[in-house]
């Protein structure tokens, strides 16, 4: 997939693509969910994940991300979401999410993500709070890289 968005800017799901420099760099330094995470970890998420979307400016630059974690069958888990500050206020991460959601493979799965401060941003993609069904346990022995 690749989708021309206003401006100059592309989301492109090509994993190659992906500037892991930019990557881990705001997942482990800035991000409140993942600050402090290993590099490797970072790199290996990304090449794991079932889908990974970059999002680019004119010139190329990877300023956005996010991946997806499924089954494939009933659920997919949409993590690490960002667009580097300078992008931000034009409606891209509504872009970068809707790819991910509602236009992508797993559209029609239970998906899930966490987030402390942006509830109402994903709620209008249909994400509320957890049911009485889902619970978490926490990571353990060291490995607390959310």
């Amino acid at each position: 997939m690749k989708r021309m968005l206003d401006e100059g800017y592309v989301l492109d799901d090509d994993p190659a693509r992906i500037d892991v420099d930019v990557v881990c760099t705001y997942l482990g330094e800035i991000a409140y969910w993942s600050k402090g995470r290993p590099r490797q970890v970072i790199v290996k998420t990304i090449r794991e994940a079932d889908r990974v979307i970059g999002l680019y400016d004119d010139g190329g630059t990877l300023v956005g991300f996010c991946r997806v974690v499924t089954d494939d069958v009933v659920f997919a888990y949409l993590c690490d979401v960002f667009v580097l500050e300078d992008h931000r206020g034009k409606g891209l991460g509504i872009e970068l999410v809707r790819e991910a959601v509602d236009n992508g493979p797993h559209a029609g799965l239970r998906w899930l993500l966490g987030t402390r401060d942006a509830g109402d941003f994903y709620r209008r993609f249909g994400f509320d709070r957890p049911t009485d069904l889902i619970m978490e346990r926490p990571a353990s022995g060291g490995r607390n890289w959310e």
